[in-house]
């Protein structure tokens, strides 16, 4: 299915605030209610939209440690490979996690209350990971900027 211009905007206002409301985007969009409320559920029911969320400030649940690390595994198989993300994923502390090509295979986000806990983290969890060859530590001093909206412009000669 190719989004539309009327597709990109829901998908543009839900990214900004999933709680806006059919009748809010209906208005934005200048389109009733009925067909707003369609298109919306075409864009869930596709995929384009997988879930709702509320952003959780993690300074104040006590979180004020974000790690990015760099995992180079020693073995390099598919079997290996899948082991690693089998046994990365059931760690709450990492809230991302990709394959990446480079120095190192993976690089984790790690959200944690502090230095200890990530100590702890990494070697009472990570380090307990078989295959681990390296893990290279960057600690966050300030997030300077922080998204989650994909960018959907219209376009060209599109209007709003």
């Amino acid at each position: 299915m190719k989004l539309d211009r009327y597709d990109r905007k829901i998908l543009n206002i839900l990214q900004e605030n999933a709680r806006t409301t059919t009748k809010e985007i209906a208005a934005v969009l200048g389109l009733s209610v009925t067909p707003t409320y369609e298109r919306i559920k075409r864009l869930e029911r596709q995929g384009y939209i997988r879930q709702y969320v509320a952003l959780v400030d993690s300074s104040k649940v006590g979180k004020q440690l974000t790690v990015l690390a760099s995992v180079g595994l020693k073995e390099h198989s598919r079997e290996h490979l899948n082991r690693f993300v089998e046994q990365i994923n059931p760690l709450q502390e990492v809230m991302e996690c990709y394959y990446v090509a480079g120095s190192f295979d993976y690089i984790i986000k790690v959200v944690v209350s502090n230095m200890d806990a990530y100590q702890h983290f990494l070697v009472n969890k990570l380090a307990a990971i078989e295959n681990i060859g390296h893990v290279q530590s960057y600690f966050v001093m300030t997030e300077i900027k922080h998204s989650t909206a994909i960018p959907l412009q219209l376009k060209e000669g599109e209007k709003p």
